[in-house]
């Protein structure tokens, strides 16, 4: 056996007797360790020889290591009740906050790995232009029907204008779309070739040299389509399809709920200005100048248009930044709802009142509310990635609904994880952090206005005793915490009393 062969194996065998060793109590633990050790000490001298490789005898050894496994499970078993439950050391604050920790790493890992979370996530950084507003008719509602012809628009465009500097401009209509995998039909939406820089909507997986505007016809597609038909492919960039007989180039996808207009489009077919139909009816998309936004003051402005022989319009501009709706604003949106209904769920006061003059020292008092931000430092981007996750994992979700799922998600998460961080801190022995356990029941509740009736916890290190009114009265309406001085050492001479003060 090769030295460092033989070292494997030994590793590999003290980490099971290690392993074993965490499910003895706490209390026999050391002593079962070094037992179990000196026996195989003894098991490799006999079975395993030191100048060949034999593997009946490394067969034997890891037997007998597996075997401990057995022997700790049989001590446990017949372990007191009282000393399993003191050699457990329950509610470590480092494993809660390694649990915190571990939870935020896969939603986060998540996010970043899923293309639809990573898409929204994206959108946080990547918002439209500035200054963009859909001209509509006033009688038009939100996401209603289109009612500005390509004939309206063309007569814009070829005026001068005081407060825009440019348009773009898109009809819907649903169309026979070929693809490699067949034909079928799709919702296209016929737009000028301008329409994605003038948005400022990133692509995805698009060329340097393939964004629309170029010499050739090209096709955008919705995240929705790119999954539905493609299966998420991102080998199809530059692929061709026909959309009635048209030959056009892939030259990018939308990212999941980047898309703050009207219309569930599923292709983008650019196109120039002349090419349009005169008959289409669609949207109009305008760019105000700095003098433009100077005479906005509210979301919407009052605008005339002069069309062909002198006719007069009367339309609205609606900005586009009011429609649009990224991750982080409803994250945003939903802690400030959690936090308000917070008090109406639980209490937000720590209830620490002494029955004595020992108290813990600065530092450990640091440490505790410490412990508290870190808490609520983990929690705070766990309500952000968690209902991201949930909400946009798949990406043929529309926008409006994942939206409303990631509302109600980031509200119960935040809500309820907020009223768990307080209960938890309340649970706390203030010295060492464990949460404090064996609660014994004192008092008679017919008795709440002559004496003290209600639970008393205590802290395993020996360190408080917790006392919880059964019913709050005007004398006793919080918690409070006794602290334990040099007289009750006798009672927690096993445990540990580091950070008495």
């Amino acid at each position: 056996m090769t030295p460092r062969f033989g070292f494997s194996l030994n590793a590999v065998h003290l980490g099971l007797l290690r392993g074993a060793s965490w499910l003895v109590p706490q209390f026999q633990r050391a002593e079962w360790r070094q037992e179990w050790h000196a026996e195989l000490w003894h098991v490799r001298r006999e079975r395993a020889p030191q100048s060949a490789i034999s593997w009946r005898a490394e067969r034997e050894v890891t037997h007998f290591c597996l075997g401990a496994f057995q022997d700790a499970l049989c001590l446990r078993r017949h372990a007191p009740v009282s000393e399993r439950r003191a050699g457990a050391a329950p509610g470590s604050p480092a494993q809660c906050i390694l649990w915190l920790a571990l939870v935020l790493i896969a939603s986060f890992a998540l996010s970043l790995l899923v293309p639809g979370v990573r898409d929204a996530n994206a959108s946080f950084r990547g918002q439209i232009n500035p200054g963009l507003i859909l001209i509509e008719h006033p009688s038009s509602s939100p996401n209603a029907d289109a009612t500005i012809s390509a004939r309206e628009f063309a007569g814009w465009r070829t005026r001068t204008q005081r407060y825009i500097d440019r348009f773009a401009f898109y009809s819907v209509a649903q169309q026979s779309v070929s693809t490699a995998g067949g034909s079928s039909q799709w919702t296209v939406a016929h737009a000028t070739a301008n329409l994605f820089s003038l948005l400022g909507v990133p692509l995805r997986f698009s060329a340097p040299d393939a964004g629309p505007g170029g010499s050739q016809v090209d096709a955008i597609l919705s995240c929705e389509a790119f999954d539905r038909e493609f299966g998420a492919d991102q080998r199809i960039a530059g692929s061709v399809v026909r959309v009635e007989g048209k030959i056009a180039r892939i030259a990018g996808v939308v990212p999941c709920g980047a898309w703050p207009l009207p219309g569930k489009v599923d292709l983008w077919f650019l196109e120039p200005e002349s090419a349009q139909a005169p008959g289409a009816v669609g949207y109009v998309i305008a760019h105000l100048t700095a003098q433009g936004r100077a005479e906005m003051f509210g979301p919407n402005v009052s605008i005339t248009a002069y069309g062909a022989a002198n006719s007069i319009s009367e339309l609205v501009g609606v900005a586009l930044e009011g429609r649009t709706r990224v991750p982080f604003d409803v994250y945003r949106f939903a802690l400030l709802l959690a936090f308000l209904c917070l008090p109406a769920v639980t209490s937000v006061s720590m209830g620490e009142y002494s029955f004595n003059s020992h108290k813990p020292s600065w530092p450990h008092r640091i440490c505790r509310w410490s412990f508290l931000c870190a808490k609520i430092a983990l929690l705070l981007p766990i309500v952000y990635y968690v209902p991201l996750d949930l909400a946009w994992w798949h990406i043929s979700t529309s926008s409006f609904a994942s939206e409303y799922a990631q509302l109600i998600a980031s509200f119960v998460i935040c809500l309820f994880g907020m009223r768990w961080v307080l209960l938890d801190q309340r649970q706390r022995c203030p010295v060492c952090l464990r949460r404090v356990m064996h609660p014994a029941q004192v008092g008679h509740a017919s008795r709440t206005f002559l004496s003290w009736n209600g639970t008393e916890l205590i802290c395993v290190g020996g360190h408080t005793l917790l006392h919880v009114p059964g019913l709050p009265t005007s004398w006793f309406s919080a918690q409070r915490w006794m602290y334990l001085d040099a007289s009750w050492d006798f009672l927690f001479a096993g445990s540990s009393r580091a950070g008495r003060t």
